[in-house]
């Protein structure tokens, strides 16, 4: 088989250049996923996040290698496999970043990343619910929703930050991002709106797209320096499909670079290592791995308005029956729409922290059920300056890859994370929520000083799951792409994911990541014609 363009991964900047691509009909256009259709109530119904996140048939399930400054723990890193990938299994926040991250990337020479170039993208995205100004869009294919959520607790918190000093923020996708408030959601009807739903459901009967599921790709084929084609296995059967224009990457942080590797293009010495024939010395592919770690701050809830209620069969089966029945009710909402971001110390350039309010306890990622009400925040430093890395186990595709974050290498990580958990507690403190606020559970009111708030990151923090920037765009040694996301030194290869991206943003991914698929799709089809 040929097509004109090979797009491995249907996730959330996947199914962006399918839509896109095959919109000219002269393009031929295929997209290869390793994981299963996401059609399912699961991934509809936003309160079952869980479902899907520890279920293998829907989701890796990657760990970490032991972080050595989080006392040796292998940290859950969760990766959608499923049509949509992960905007078929995140929280559905919907946060751009900071309008200075992309300034900050345009100072790395990518001046065509300026925030400036990628705000009509953002705006091309989305239809918002809260009218078009000049920094929203109105008539975008994806549903983004101010949160209508109204339980108490939402209120309470977000007055309590004011009480505490901080902006209420009606839109922080708007002119500024610092402030408090709820969230905008990829919550639509009562329905998640991923962006399967959304960019690929609505073009999957094109004529010249063909969407392939469970279809694992184990090798980029090249000649030379020029990608062809790929070697896929569909129904047990291993096939070779070729590319006429071009081979593009959207498999994601972790397993873009992966693949790339097991065929032959990134660190010479590694690859030679794992027996594997260098097509392309790439030192940065798999390099500058990062991601967002939070720290939890759990208060005992002394009223009935948590999600603990639901952990009783009879109330979590009521509230399932009401959704499925009207799609509304609870299992309507994530949960996850109230927060903010504020600066740790007024030395910090801007906003570098991100708070997510969430009214129950999360333990080992909604594995083991809270035992009591209780509500926490979780504090999340935007700019990470430790930098980890994803290499090869082997050269078997199938192999799961090493996966080192070094969260908390630098220094300067920790002081930024002691410093959220002192703004937490000053909120959660205020007036507001005085009548909710029952004991602190953790760190407890025992722990105060910075040693022992140490202590306590280190042994409970946990990802927020955002890994990124491992195929890095940029023009240093450590690059992999250039500004237009093509490949240095390959030709007919280009990656389209958060990957790509020169350091992380400020907040959750999905947003960024669908505003680099559609700007790519424009710079792609801008070239073909």
């Amino acid at each position: 088989m040929n097509f004109d363009y090979i797009i491995i991964g249907a996730g959330s900047a996947g199914c962006v250049l399918a839509n896109r691509l095959s919109a000219n009909s002269n393009n031929t256009v295929a997209v290869f996923e390793a994981g299963r259709s996401s059609d399912i109530w699961k991934v509809k119904m936003p309160l079952a996040i869980l479902y899907t996140m520890h279920d293998p048939k829907y989701n890796y399930k990657y760990y970490s290698h032991p972080e050595p400054h989080l006392h040796n723990r292998r940290l859950f890193c969760p990766r959608g496999k499923m049509i949509g990938g992960c905007s078929a299994h995140n929280g559905m926040v919907y946060v751009r970043g900071n309008p200075n991250d992309y300034e900050r990337w345009a100072s790395f020479g990518l001046n065509e990343w300026s925030y400036e170039k990628v705000l009509p993208y953002f705006k091309k995205i989305e239809t918002w619910s809260g009218g078009k100004n000049k920094f929203r869009g109105t008539n975008g294919i994806l549903p983004v929703n101010q949160s209508k959520n109204n339980n108490p607790l939402f209120k309470a918190f977000i007055n309590s930050a004011g009480e505490a000093g901080y902006n209420i923020n009606t839109d922080m996708n708007g002119e500024e991002q610092e402030g408090f408030g709820m969230y905008d959601v990829t919550i639509h009807n009562g329905e998640r709106a991923s962006v399967s739903k959304y960019y690929l459901n609505s073009v999957k009967t094109r004529k010249n797209l063909k969407i392939f599921s469970n279809s694992f790709v184990e090798k980029i084929i090249f000649e030379g320096k020029r990608a062809i084609g790929i070697e896929v296995k569909i129904k047990n059967k291993l096939v070779k499909i070729f590319a006429n224009k071009e081979i593009i990457l959207s498999g994601g942080s972790i397993n873009s670079p992966q693949l790339l590797m097991v065929s032959g293009v990134g660190p010479p010495s590694h690859l030679k290592e794992k027996g594997i024939t260098v097509v392309h010395g790439l030192d940065g592919v798999g390099k500058n791995l990062q991601d967002h770690l939070e720290t939890y701050i759990q208060q005992e809830c002394r009223t009935p308005d948590t999600l603990y209620k639901y952990v009783n069969k009879i109330n979590m089966l009521r509230i399932g029956i009401q959704w499925f029945l009207s799609r509304s009710g609870p299992c309507s909402y994530s949960f996850l729409e109230a927060g903010g971001f504020c600066k740790s110390s007024p030395d910090r350039e801007y906003p570098n922290i991100q708070f997510h309010f969430f009214p129950a306890f999360v333990i080992d990622h909604g594995l083991i059920d809270p035992d009591r009400h209780g509500y926490q925040l979780h504090a999340s430093p935007n700019h990470p300056k430790s930098r980890g890395e994803v290499t090869l186990v082997s050269s078997n595709p199938y192999d799961y890859p090493k996966i080192q974050f070094n969260y908390l290498e630098h220094e300067d990580d920790l002081k930024q994370t002691i410093e959220s958990i002192h703004v937490a507690r000053k909120i959660l403190s205020q007036n507001s929520l005085k009548s909710f606020a029952g004991e602190e559970i953790g760190p407890g009111k025992e722990v105060q000083n910075d040693e022992l708030l140490e202590e306590y990151i280190r042994s409970k923090s946990e990802t927020a799951y955002h890994p990124s920037c491992t195929l890095k765009m940029g023009e240093d040694k450590m690059a992999v792409v250039d500004q237009k996301l093509r490949i240095h030194g390959l030709d007919h290869i280009r990656v389209v994911d958060a990957s790509v991206m020169p350091e992380i943003t400020s907040g959750n991914l999905n947003a960024p990541t669908i505003m680099i698929a559609e700007k790519a799709s424009e710079i792609i089809n801008n070239e073909s014609q």
